[in-house]
């Protein structure tokens, strides 16, 4: 076999996850087009590992340390995602800028820390206001 073939279908399979990453909006199309480019990569990597005709077998050992990398970010990606999801009830990546967990929390700041000095004096004056 010759080894332009898994190189295309490599190339082709990694396209469609870099669009998938770029394009999508939900979280979980993103980690799985990033699951496409991994084994873009392992596809490649078991390729030329065979074309090359390499004794120690170098490229189907680090395909294996991919895969083991891959399922700790499936592990990870997806928790983190149901962690947003349910503190934020969405999983839309474009929404998800801020680190905030309310977004009317936020205070503006202005001119030095202005802002952030009122709306930490506003804090403290509701805390006093219902302890009495």
């Amino acid at each position: 076999m010759h080894v332009a073939y898994p190189t295309v279908v490599a190339a082709l399979l990694f396209s469609v996850g870099v669009y998938g990453v770029l394009a999508r909006r939900n979280a979980i199309l993103v980690l799985m087009s990033v699951e496409l480019m991994l084994n873009a990569v392992n596809l490649n990597l078991v390729a030329f590992d065979v074309w090359w005709r390499d004794r120690l077998h170098g490229g189907q050992v680090l395909t294996l340390f991919t895969i083991v990398i891959a399922a700790a970010e499936v592990g990870l990606g997806l928790a983190i995602v149901l962690l947003v999801y349910r503190n934020r009830r969405m999983i839309d990546v474009d929404r998800l800028r801020t680190l905030s967990e309310d977004g009317a929390a936020r205070a503006e700041v202005g001119d030095g820390d202005e802002g952030g000095e009122r709306a930490a004096a506003a804090a403290r004056g509701a805390g006093e206001g219902g302890a009495t």
